[in-house]
């Protein structure tokens, strides 16, 4: 019985879901500001080849935003004296890109003043970087409206950790109306990230998997030893950089998913996309496949993701800084 209320609550958040982001649609703006998203990409192709690792930031950032409260641009806000915001809390604190969206916001303030959301400034800024790196395209409907609540707390509460196992991660993709192959392949997107070594990432996985000094056995003993030779020489390192796609970080491509079928992927989450017989079939399909396949799949899941609990209509605001819900 818990499992079909389970079941039945989740159709009734995707019902929600359909008419949360009805209001969305491609080219928003062409009336409001015809050149909105001319302005964006303009502006990401002019910065992002100067600091290409930026895009995997931007692609991130948007994950984040979109998995609490929805892509309404809340990671965005400054915490003051009386709110930790949502940069505050753990996973966001690595977050990088803040000043790039707020100097493309203040372009697009420049030509349309209180026009253009920051949660479509971010949107359409990952997209763009990301393409702008060789990665794949994908649509980008606008009408988001930004939140005026970001709260640390609920960001613990809504990003799946590094450390989750399948269940885990299949719950936290779900309470957002997003499937198992969704899960597949949004986690490509490690294919161009860094992370750093520490137990609350994965340096644990080296040193204290179980809290008795050891290593965990479903990662490849060669990377591992790698991994303390050359990283991460200790369970409390927190600074060492270590790339997720060894070898072609920089490159959107399928060096992720191979990695992940070595049990090489870096993190426990990683690693747990292989343990379901599903969704370890769907990466074995992605790595036999071509890229273009992947690129295709993977547009389709971004378009996705970026339409869950969007604010439109009436709802939020349209924040003249980013950083700080408007007066």
């Amino acid at each position: 019985m818990e499992k079909a209320t389970t079941y039945f609550g989740l159709i009734f958040i995707g019902l929600l879901f359909g008419s949360a982001h009805a209001d969305l649609k491609l080219g928003f703006y062409a009336q409001s500001c015809p050149k909105a998203e001319q302005i964006v990409s303009e502006f990401v192709k002019k910065h992002i080849p100067n600091a290409p690792t930026l895009a995997a930031s931007l692609l991130r950032m948007h994950f984040h935003d979109c998995f609490v409260r929805g892509c309404d641009g809340s990671v965005l806000i400054n915490s003051t004296s009386n709110n930790q915001a949502e940069k505050a809390a753990i996973p966001n604190q690595s977050l990088r890109g803040f000043g790039f969206i707020d100097n493309l916001k203040a372009l697009l303030e420049a030509a349309c003043p209180g026009v253009v959301s920051c949660a479509d400034t971010l949107a359409l800024a990952a997209r763009d970087a990301v393409v702008t790196i060789g990665g794949p395209f994908w649509n980008v409907p606008t009408g988001r409206r930004d939140g005026t609540i970001s709260n640390a707390t609920e960001t613990l509460n809504n990003i799946p950790a590094p450390s989750f196992n399948f269940t885990q991660l299949q719950t936290s993709f779900a309470n957002k109306g997003l499937n198992l192959t969704d899960l597949v392949l949004l986690s490509g997107a490690h294919t161009i990230g860094i992370t750093h070594c520490g137990p609350l990432t994965f340096s644990n996985r080296l040193y204290n998997f179980t809290g008795k000094g050891d290593q965990d056995p479903a990662l490849d003993s060669e990377y591992a030893a790698n991994l303390k030779k050359n990283k991460c020489r200790s369970l409390s390192d927190n600074t060492t950089i270590v790339e997720m796609d060894p070898g072609s970080f920089r490159t959107f491509d399928l060096g992720y998913y191979k990695l992940l079928l070595k049990r090489r992927g870096i993190f426990v989450s990683d690693s747990s996309l292989t343990k379901n017989s599903f969704t370890n079939a769907y990466v074995s399909k992605l790595v036999d496949g071509p890229v273009s396949e992947f690129f295709k799949e993977f547009a389709l899941a971004m378009e996705k993701m970026g339409r869950v609990e969007v604010k439109t209509g009436s709802i939020g605001e349209i924040r003249k800084k980013c950083a700080v819900i408007n007066s």
